[in-house]
């Protein structure tokens, strides 16, 4: 009688393993995401939890108060919420008026730079190296070790006549 009870409690699919196995990983899965939410729970502060349970009331006027005390909260955090947001953009706009006035500065260095090459290429003899200023251009290397160009040498070139 009670190997008979024993095949028969738990119905037909008392001995399927993968069943058991199911259910034992149902299990687990139910216990983790119950640890979550008590952790979660335990974490969050007194104002998100009343998203998270459910409150009962014993009048309407009770719950029209503490909705409109959760309301006021929320827009307190709305409110500073935005004056984050206008900090962070007038610190953004000072950022980019900064970097235009930078660009603009550098724009006009360089101007000053290439007319003044454009002066002097006409005095440097022709038989040295840097009366070419596109050669030199091409034969610069940018060196990241020391942050700098690296020039070639001014050589000047003697032609000898036989």
């Amino acid at each position: 009688l009670r190997m008979l009870e024993r095949q028969v409690v738990g119905g037909e699919q008392a001995k399927n393993k993968d069943l058991k196995e199911k259910h034992k990983r149902r299990k687990k899965y139910a216990d983790e995401r119950r640890m979550q939410l008590v952790a979660a729970l335990q974490q969050s502060d007194e104002d998100s939890s009343d998203w998270v349970l459910l409150n009962v009331y014993d009048s309407i006027q009770e719950e029209v108060r503490a909705k409109s005390k959760l309301l006021e909260k929320m827009q307190e955090k709305l409110r500073a919420a935005e004056t984050e947001i206008k900090d962070l953009q007038s610190e953004f706009e000072l950022e980019k008026i900064d970097y235009l006035g930078t660009i603009r500065r550098l724009e006009r260095d360089l101007m000053l730079f290439q007319q003044l090459l454009d002066q002097v290429q006409s005095l440097v003899r022709r038989d040295c190296n840097y009366s070419n200023l596109e050669k030199i251009k091409r034969e610069s290397v940018w060196d990241e070790e020391t942050g700098c160009w690296k020039i070639p040498e001014p050589v000047i070139q003697k032609t000898h006549l036989p």
